[in-house]
């Protein structure tokens, strides 16, 4: 009897030592599955702040690296650059930097206009950037900001809204740029209103340095619709319907 009873004991003990094993491998295998699922979880979490944090970084440059245009005219039609060879037509062009802009230089600011070409056969284009000839008194009328020639002059310099050269001394002495005077400013800051003169063709001094004529003519046409497109050289883009209901000087054309 004692051994039945011994016997009985030890199935029982076994029994116990089963359930304990098999919640032990239960319990690991928990174990296992919630450091996958954490790992999981948590690199996908890194994922997706990766991927908010570029989009809100392309999104900023997008959106506050551009030009926004405040108005546009019909500017003058012949000898827009002053440096006395008719042609050159231009039109002016008013605007400031987007909100949330960091300052930005002129040359990083490139422009196109696109039309129909003469033969009404296909598109024409000019273009330039907002870096180029200085214009008022004194200044050399075919020279760059750095005082050297421009040998594609179809843009002009920016200027401060009230047409005057902006300038970094701004004291009024010398004569010109490149002969001991102003200092030319080439950065564009935000919250600051600017104007610029884009010429539409060429004149006879507007040539490369193959001695070539540069780029093409959208010069304004009644009745036609160019567009004209501003590129910021990391940053975003512009686009604007130019609509020559009038080729009078100072019509508004946006």
């Amino acid at each position: 009897m004692q051994y039945r009873k011994n016997s009985k004991i030890d199935e029982i003990n076994n029994d116990w030592g089963s359930i304990g094993i098999g919640a032990m491998i239960v319990f690991i295998a928990l174990i296992l599955v919630a450091a996958v699922a954490s790992a999981v979880i948590i690199q996908t979490g890194e994922k997706l702040q990766q991927n908010a944090q570029q989009t809100g970084s392309d999104t900023q440059e997008e959106i506050g690296g551009k030009i926004n245009i405040i108005t546009m005219w019909v500017g003058q039609q012949t000898d827009c650059d002053g440096d006395g060879a008719n042609g050159d037509p231009c039109i002016t062009l008013v605007y400031e930097l987007a909100a949330g802009s960091e300052p930005m230089l002129e040359d990083q600011v490139v422009w196109t206009i696109s039309c129909t070409d003469n033969a009404g056969t296909g598109l024409d284009t000019v273009y330039g950037i907002f870096d180029g000839d200085i214009t008022g008194a004194g200044a050399a009328p075919n020279s760059n900001g750095d005082g050297t020639a421009d040998t594609n002059r179809l843009h002009l310099d920016t200027r401060d809204v009230d047409g005057s050269v902006k300038n970094i001394d701004n004291n009024g002495a010398g004569a010109g740029l490149g002969a001991g005077g102003e200092n030319d400013d080439d950065t564009l800051q935000p919250g600051q209103v600017y104007m610029i003169d884009l010429k539409t063709s060429a004149d006879a001094n507007d040539v490369n340095t193959a001695g070539n004529a540069v780029n093409g003519e959208c010069d304004p046409v009644l009745n036609e619709q160019h567009t004209l497109t501003i590129l910021v050289e990391g940053g975003g883009s512009t686009y604007e319907k130019l609509s020559y209901t009038s080729v009078t000087e100072g019509e508004s054309i946006v």
